[in-house]
């Protein structure tokens, strides 16, 4: 073999070789990205998985109460009247509310007879669908859009852990990537400015305060303006604790919102309402003296873990169609979580 010859057959050879470990590297890179996304369905599953179970846990109160009530009725009677009389009572001492109740058994009773179900399991899973549809209707999870800032503006009556959502919140997203800025409207607690402060020092979070008795208006107008002249991505607006029914308080909440607007007509860009679910069908009438207030653009409904009236949050759900953001079932950040219908109603019915 002359020496063109063996050139080219070596060169033939060598290419024949790049080539192979060429399509091996290929191969190895495609086994190397499905085995990745394998392990990252497979941790998403295991998140989900230990997420519901949380959740479950977190909802015990409501299930026991609720969910296993129903679960009795259904599973040890025949369909007649006697079944949805208790089915009634179930839902009523659960705080569904008389409106919500009577709405969902004559809807069910309905259903029921138009597709001459005689079943009372067939009738359990359909009270369980049309439970849920009334959720699906609320889950609409917020998001912060393009507004720089994104300006929240949180209230609520004391006590229903107002300033602890701000502060989950503020972690959420900063966790998230964004630049967060809080500001301590609630001047009328020395305490609930200097409890805002600490946790804006231990998470590396500004806060924007003035002296205890300060016009919140003018603590929020401030607290825009540097978050504007920043360029922060959310604003959080804590607010004053105030009852529903004291109508000098909510006018103070139009005002905060009237001088927001005059450094941005678009802010805030959602008004949120901090509901405590211990407070069972009374949520009912501070949601709707707030919302006819102020134009409520979400709800959070916190402390789910702690009560065994959890389905106030269906009266909710079908009497104001208000989005609902956040559900908390815990103290830790983690603990306040996206509200998801189909994982509510899992939790709280047998399978």
């Amino acid at each position: 073999m002359n020496g063109d010859k063996k050139n080219s057959f070596f060169s033939w050879i060598n290419s024949k070789i790049k080539k192979k470990n060429k399509e091996k590297t290929k191969e190895n890179i495609s086994l190397k990205k499905e085995k990745d996304s394998i392990d990252n369905i497979e941790n998403i599953t295991n998140k989900k998985i230990n997420f519901l179970f949380k959740l479950k846990k977190s909802l015990n109160k409501t299930k026991k109460f609720f969910g296993d009530g129903i679960n009795r009725i259904f599973f040890s009677k025949k369909i007649d009247d006697t079944l949805f009389e208790e089915l009634e009572e179930t839902m009523l001492l659960s705080d569904i509310g008389v409106h919500t109740t009577d709405q969902i058994i004559n809807k069910l009773i309905d259903d029921a007879t138009h597709k001459e179900l005689k079943n009372p399991e067939k009738i359990y899973f359909l009270l369980k669908e049309n439970m849920c549809s009334i959720l699906k209707k609320v889950e609409r999870p917020l998001e912060i859009s393009n507004h720089v800032p994104f300006v929240i503006l949180v209230v609520g009556i004391n006590g229903t852990g107002k300033t602890t959502t701000v502060s989950k919140l503020a972690k959420k997203y900063k966790l998230e990537g964004k630049s967060v800025m809080l500001a301590a409207a609630d001047t009328f607690r020395a305490a609930g400015i200097e409890q805002l402060q600490t946790l804006g020092k231990l998470n590396n979070i500004p806060v924007i305060a003035q002296s205890s008795g300060s016009d919140p208006a003018a603590v929020a107008f401030d607290a825009l303006k540097s978050a504007i002249s920043k360029k922060i991505d959310v604003l959080i607006i804590d607010t004053a604790g105030r009852l529903h029914n004291k109508l000098y308080l909510l006018e103070e909440l139009k005002k905060i919102i009237r001088v927001i607007k005059k450094l941005n007509l678009s802010a805030p860009h959602e008004i949120m309402l901090v509901i405590d679910a211990c407070n069972g069908q009374n949520t009912i009438k501070q949601t709707e003296m707030f919302h006819k207030a102020i134009n409520l653009t979400g709800l959070v409904i916190t402390k789910l873990d702690g009560t065994a009236k959890g389905g106030v949050i269906f009266s909710l759900a079908n009497q104001f169609l208000i989005p609902i953001r956040y559900v908390g079932i815990g103290e830790k950040t983690k603990d306040l979580v996206v509200f998801n219908s189909n994982d509510f109603i899992e939790s709280i019915f047998i399978k």
